[in-house]
């Protein structure tokens, strides 16, 4: 028998392992149904959280159900400038304000936005950490594709359908 070197006990875990059981829950955009295709949703932020491994915070966005009496709780990717309290509008026709989440084609180029998502319904992918954005660059209405610049990578992005607007 020999010893067991000090590499081997390293891929055996205990004090080498990622504490993954502390994580709030993914952060991601509702699912996109009825009221966020033709109108708007109202939510409010009930709670901004730490989630361990992530350096951006979370928010805890309270939205009445739209067919049953109660409520659906999302944790959404925080945006600079938000906080406890903050009404978040979700849909094709929210308002172009901080935190609300509507189309990438109804936000005029120029704009600075974070959490875009690459597909539709993906629920978010791009420009997702603590201090990341993509700026609008152009937007094609042929094929309803938009074009990002994302700033801590060298190419140019085609993003579609929904983000979050992050700062005015």
């Amino acid at each position: 028998m020999g010893r067991v070197i000090r590499a081997q006990r390293k891929g055996a875990g205990s004090v080498f392992r990622s504490h993954t059981h502390h994580r709030k829950g993914p952060a991601r955009f509702r699912s996109l149904d009825y009221g966020e295709r033709n109108g708007y949703i109202k939510g409010i932020v009930s709670d901004v959280i730490h989630d361990p491994g992530r350096g951006a915070p979370l928010l805890r966005v309270t939205f009445r159900h739209p067919f049953r009496y109660r409520h659906q709780k999302e944790l959404f990717v925080a945006a600079e400038g938000m906080y406890t309290g903050q009404f978040v509008y979700c849909g094709k026709k929210a308002n172009l304000t901080v935190g609300n989440v509507l189309p990438l084609k109804s936000i005029p180029e120029g704009a600075i936005v974070c959490n875009v998502e690459q597909h539709v319904g993906d629920r978010g992918s791009f420009a997702r950490a603590s201090g990341d954005y993509a700026i609008v660059v152009s937007h094609n209405v042929d094929n309803g594709t938009s074009r990002l610049f994302l700033e801590n990578s060298v190419y140019w992005s085609e993003a579609v359908k929904r983000c979050q607007q992050w700062c005015l």
